[in-house]
């Protein structure tokens, strides 16, 4: 399904288009406004590239060179997947005389490989290796652009910010680090017209979730051999692997852990109390009781007190959501998410940190409007009441079942209390 956010609608006429963007791009450079035809997401970054003080005259400055660009681009993690950018996008581009770029995550190209004439034409612009085509720098356009955003865009003709790149076409989409989420550069196919398709934004995205997968088999997430695990998201009872073992934790050793990874600087005996209990009136000795126990079953070296503190850090599945939410990386997140943080907890500090994780990713998937990401979220567990998710998946996917599943939800919310008959007057 085409999102008509970040692509060329089906059916137009690209060189309609390119006039209409033109026009509009004028008006924008001349007095600062955005005219309405122009699509939310160019809108937006034009705004961004002005108030980045971006020229429209302006062009790209080459940053690396030679043998700083060499060494560079052999430490960069990208390194590891060019080979399968070159064979899944190199004859594309040769045959559709097009260009094969990669940027960093700073926008700076790594890689641009292609037609050699179509080289030749992007060099006058200073699109070459080493140049920083950031959004920033540059303004609108597909690798830098999508880096800002962390998501895939297609930019068309004028849709450029700078004058001299309105001739080309170009999409790109992000590339993550497996393990941590985090924006590692982008992937970019850069031509002219015949790239207007959506189909092209579509393919280089297909690409980019390849090169995560295949980054992902060279580097399988796992925290530095020796950091204990602790698993707590989707469970009542959380899970703990430590040096070999898989220790299943009580639901109180389970909020405990949970805590004390989130707090490695240590809790006292009074915070922990405020944290787990939500009766105040739990005397301090049926917290010890508990430590101690955890103690027993951890072995002393893990757990210290005065304060009570993890000995080692501890990875968690719940610090992984946080770090890739944190970096934009809303894909990475939703695969890490594998339902509420021990969501039969009661423990006043749990709830607040899995109404925090929640509420955090789910309005990550509705800003996002990627219906995959909405419907999987829908149709799990902990989303198949969930209204707002419901609303923004009809939006973008108004199949029949997601409508009745919707006006049921709607209908349900409408409905006033169903209260028993009996002892009523």
């Amino acid at each position: 399904m085409t999102d008509p956010w970040v692509a060329l609608e089906p059916g137009a006429d690209p060189a309609e288009h390119a006039r209409m963007l033109r026009r509009a791009h004028e008006t924008f450079t001349e007095a600062g406004t955005v005219p309405r035809p122009v699509r939310p997401v160019v809108a937006d970054s034009w705004r961004r590239s002005a108030r980045a003080g971006v020229g429209p005259d302006g062009t790209a400055d080459v940053e690396l060179m030679d043998g700083d660009l060499g060494a560079y681009r052999a430490e960069h993690p990208l390194a590891r997947v060019m080979p399968l950018f070159r064979e899944l996008l190199g004859t594309f581009a040769a045959d559709g005389e097009h260009l094969l770029a990669v940027c960093d995550a700073h926008g700076r190209l790594l890689w641009v490989e292609g037609h050699p004439s179509t080289r030749r034409r992007a060099g006058r612009m200073n699109f070459v290796p080493g140049a920083r085509w950031a959004e920033t720098s540059v303004g609108t356009n597909a690798p830098g652009t999508a880096v800002a955003v962390d998501r895939p865009v297609q930019v068309f003709a004028a849709e450029h910010f700078i004058r001299r790149v309105q001739p080309w076409t170009c999409a790109a989409a992000p590339v993550h680090d497996p393990r941590s989420g985090r924006v590692l550069g982008a992937v970019d196919i850069t031509g002219g017209n015949g790239l207007a398709h959506p189909h092209s934004l579509g393919f280089v995205q297909a690409v980019a979730r390849a090169a995560e997968s295949h980054l992902a088999l060279l580097v399988p997430e796992q925290p530095v051999l020796g950091t204990p695990e602790l698993t707590a998201l989707g469970r009542d009872e959380a899970q703990l692997r430590v040096e070999g073992r898989r220790i299943r934790l009580s639901r109180r050793h389970s909020e405990i852990l949970v805590l004390l990874a989130r707090h490695p600087e240590g809790l006292s005996g009074d915070e922990l109390l405020c944290a787990l209990y939500e009766d105040e009136s739990v005397p301090p000795v049926t917290l010890r009781a508990e430590l101690a126990r955890l103690r027993r079953l951890l072995g002393p070296s893990l757990l210290a007190s005065r304060p009570y503190r993890l000995t080692v850090p501890v990875e968690s599945d719940v610090a992984v959501v946080e770090r890739r939410l944190e970096t934009g990386a809303v894909i990475a997140a939703a695969a890490a998410y594998a339902g509420p943080l021990l969501p039969g907890s009661q423990a006043p500090a749990v709830v607040r940190l899995r109404r925090r994780i929640t509420d955090g990713l789910r309005t990550a998937l509705i800003a996002r409007r990627d219906p995959d990401l909405l419907a999987d979220w829908a149709h799990a567990a902990w989303g198949e009441d969930d209204l707002d998710v419901w609303r923004a998946l009809a939006a973008v996917r108004p199949t029949a079942a997601v409508r009745a599943r919707l006006a049921a939800l709607e209908a349900e919310l409408a409905a006033p209390p169903a209260w028993p008959r009996s002892g009523m007057r």
